[in-house]
């Protein structure tokens, strides 16, 4: 099998990589084991360049270990390559923390408070026949440790977004997103397990004023008139069996710019459905809400908005895998192959959002000079 190299891609294109890679990482490949046992050529650059023709390109395990052989950077089979996949997950895992942190150095309140994120994305396997899986994560913030990995298929019941489906000790703080948002879901880290929870929402959520009359959220938002205003009022949510969690409703009004966008997004969902559009719905694109029950002495709402945007930053990086990463051959051997793959993605995502960053904005010529 002789496939044809892109040796600029392989070369040439790896200079401007490796320009904006965070400082040591070559260092951090030997001190995370990544080369342990490697016989031949112990070098991270190489090893690096082999992971992201797999990662980036989403060729197969057998077609990269080809390609690295015929572009002299590599030679192993596709079993060790799986082998050296798994080696990596921890250096990929410190290194694409180091980017996120270096991205977003003061994006971390003062709490030394580990905080999960929970999200969930559907991914296509690549073929015609190719099958549609959800993956469902866990990770831990700031160290970015993926603590929980679940594929399920996207149809059948119990494989949708459940708060329910995540382990969650009591005294946790756990952040997820409006899919996440239900009644039952926040019973359950809230009353069930104990723990805290930052979901956004929307304003079909049945929440209460202390008194038990309803909580009309479009009034309370209409207080926000003006770009960066925010506002907190207490909450409660409860279920049909009596069961209720007290929280805060925390909403920010966006800039002008992102309420145009937002409600350019509703209109086109709408339209694409055959919907009328709700003028309830063009009122609430303008504020981004959220609830929780983070202790409110420890935790202002502007404190709970900015741990919002930390989780909002790690989905954008997700969000970024179809159009930047591509998902490319998922490796469902294991769940510490899929790990490794899981924080290679992360790694490519931030990689190549500095590359565009630093091209546009910082040097004309596009990638930095080493130092």
């Amino acid at each position: 099998m002789k496939i044809a190299v892109d040796r600029k891609f392989v070369f040439e294109d790896w200079k401007v990589l490796v320009s904006v890679f965070p400082p040591g990482w070559r260092e951090l490949a030997q001190k995370t084991g990544a080369l342990k046992g490697l016989r031949k050529n112990k070098s991270a650059e190489n090893l690096m360049r082999t992971l992201l023709l797999h990662i980036a390109c989403g060729y197969s395990l057998r077609e990269t270990a080809v390609r690295a052989k015929e572009a002299g950077i590599a030679e192993l089979s596709d079993v060790a390559l799986l082998k050296r996949l798994k080696k990596s997950s921890r250096w990929l895992q410190e290194l694409a923390n180091q980017m996120l942190f270096e991205n977003n150095p003061s994006m971390f309140p003062k709490f030394d408070i580990q905080m999960r994120v929970f999200d969930a994305s559907v991914i296509h396997e690549p073929g015609k026949t190719g099958s549609q899986w959800r993956l469902h994560y866990g990770l831990r913030l700031p160290s970015l440790e993926c603590d929980y990995f679940e594929l399920t298929p996207t149809d059948g019941a119990g494989n949708g977004e459940a708060l329910y489906r995540y382990p969650i000790n009591a005294g946790e703080y756990v952040i997820a997103d409006r899919g996440y948002c239900t009644t039952a879901g926040i019973l359950y880290v809230a009353a069930e397990k104990n723990a805290y929870v930052l979901v956004r929402c929307s304003s079909n959520r049945p929440f209460t004023n202390p008194d038990g009359s309803p909580f009309v959220l479009l009034d309370h938002l209409a207080l926000l008139d003006q770009t960066g205003t925010t506002g907190s009022w207490p909450v409660s949510i409860r279920n049909d069996k009596g069961s209720e969690v007290h929280g805060r409703i925390c909403a920010i009004r966006k800039s002008e710019t992102a309420i145009a966008e937002s409600q350019k997004r509703a209109k086109d969902r709408a339209a694409r459905k055959q919907q009328k559009i709700k003028p309830e719905t063009l009122e609430i694109a303008k504020y981004v809400v959220v609830f929780t029950n983070f202790p409110e002495q420890r935790f202002t709402a502007e404190d709970v908005l900015n741990w919002y945007r930390v989780r909002w930053q790690v989905e954008l990086v997700f969000k970024r895998f179809k159009s930047i990463a591509q998902i490319g051959h998922l490796p469902k051997h294991d769940q510490e192959s899929s790990k490794a793959w899981l924080f290679g993605k992360l790694f490519l995502a931030l990689t190549t959002e500095r590359v565009i960053r630093l091209a546009s904005d910082f040097s004309p010529w596009g990638y930095l000079l080493p130092i």
